[in-house]
């Protein structure tokens, strides 16, 4: 069905594009992104929006305010790439040894396609849209240090709903795909550092060597959601570092670091794993006359779906691209999203559009990611219908 910004997005396809191409080469990574930034405000300028620059990081705060009285919704963008060396042989791969590889550059360009829709019918819009451009999401928890900066209350009034449109190379073009409640898991961290005595390698019994006690540790955090959690509760638990601070072959270790990323589904399951996963290893490392010394960091939150919210989007969805290219996820995905923290604090829905390109699939953060960019006036025109008709039904 034709909805009211279908032409004039595509309108915008060839320009939206080129700067998404062009972010693409410029990639910066973490929350210092003066490049990206610097691209972004020239895209920006002119458009009679009221601009707030971050202060800890290279966040934009856009507000557009439209020519009729209404609330205020959020849109976000994230900005930043990852440290990854890029392979694709695309002639605008970027060669700063960092690179896009989640699609954070074709979030930039269909926000800024969104901005650009919404504001060239501003005397029409019925409230205020916050256009959220966002660093940091890889890891540095952007979308907090913004919240904290302020970007909620950017138009004096919270927003009453927020949306954010991620790309997947995985999922095929121009697919779209949200559930209601839980869309993405929790992501925290459990850091160890087992100590032993170190001592000779030729006479173990003479020390107490951590690196077998270790072992013990590892087997019990791969057996730990199996055996304590409910197999209703969905719940990831790995091991991804582990070092010793041996540096001889004839040297037993005095001590093992180890690393757990956690991801969890509810705080509750949470609530469990924190407690009792280091109950469990500690004993573990007594009984072996070790001593464990544990440090629990939560980081990104459950990324919650507001169900009436994610409903309302659906119907949108179904509208603007056709019931089969929407796809009602039945099981929320197990990676992380900084977005959690905006739907902590709004109402609102995180959605996927499929960027798989010609050649097939592509895992997300590999040097050999490619997204078809043909994908991005769609981000545009949905982003700007979702802001709109959330405005219309306040």
């Amino acid at each position: 069905m034709t909805t009211r910004f279908d032409e004039a997005a595509e309108d915008l396809r060839a320009d939206l594009i080129a700067v998404r191409r062009e972010l693409h080469q410029v990639v910066e990574i973490g929350l210092d992104l003066p490049v990206t930034q610097a691209v972004l405000l020239r895209e920006l300028e002119g458009l009679g929006l009221e601009i707030t620059l971050g202060t800890t990081l290279s966040s934009i705060t856009a507000v557009l305010r439209g020519g009729r009285p209404g609330p205020v919704v959020l849109l976000r963008g994230d900005m930043d790439g990852l440290p990854v060396a890029e392979a694709t042989g695309l002639p605008f791969a970027s060669t700063s040894g960092a690179m896009h590889a989640c699609g954070h550059d074709l979030h930039m360009a269909g926000l800024l396609g969104a901005v650009r829709l919404l504001a060239a019918r501003r005397d029409e819009l019925p409230g205020t849209v916050i256009f959220m451009f966002q660093p940091g999401e890889e890891g540095q928890a952007g979308g907090r240090v913004m919240i904290e900066e302020g970007v909620l209350d950017a138009a004096e009034e919270r927003p009453v709903a927020a949306y954010a449109i991620h790309v997947d190379s995985a999922t095929p073009r121009g697919q779209l795909v949200t559930r209601e409640g839980a869309m993405m898991a929790s992501a925290s961290a459990l850091r160890m550092v087992l100590r032993g005595t170190g001592g000779h390698a030729a006479f173990p019994q003479l020390g107490i060597d951590p690196v077998p006690v270790a072992a013990q540790l590892i087997l019990a955090v791969q057996t730990f959601a199996a055996r304590r959690l409910p197999a209703t509760d969905q719940a990831v638990i790995s091991i991804t570092r582990l070092s010793s601070d041996s540096e001889a072959s004839n040297v037993l270790a005095a001590s093992v670091s180890l690393e757990a990323n956690i991801r969890t589904l509810s705080k509750a399951t949470l609530d469990t794993v924190r407690t009792q996963l280091p109950a469990l290893l500690t004993g573990i490392a007594e009984a072996n006359g070790c001593a464990l010394e544990c440090e629990f960091f939560a980081s990104y939150p459950v990324t919650y779906n507001d169900p009436a919210e994610t409903r309302e989007v659906l119907a949108v969805l179904d509208e603007i691209v056709g019931e089969e290219r929407v796809t009602r996820l039945a099981a929320p995905s197990m990676a992380s999203e900084d977005f959690s923290y905006v739907l902590e604090e709004v109402p609102g829905a995180l959605v996927f559009v499929g960027a798989a390109p010609d050649s097939g699939p592509m895992p997300l953060h590999a040097e050999t990611a490619i997204f078809d960019d043909a994908v991005v006036p769609l981000q545009a025109r949905v982003l700007a219908e979702l802001a709109w008709r959330r405005l219309e039904r306040a």
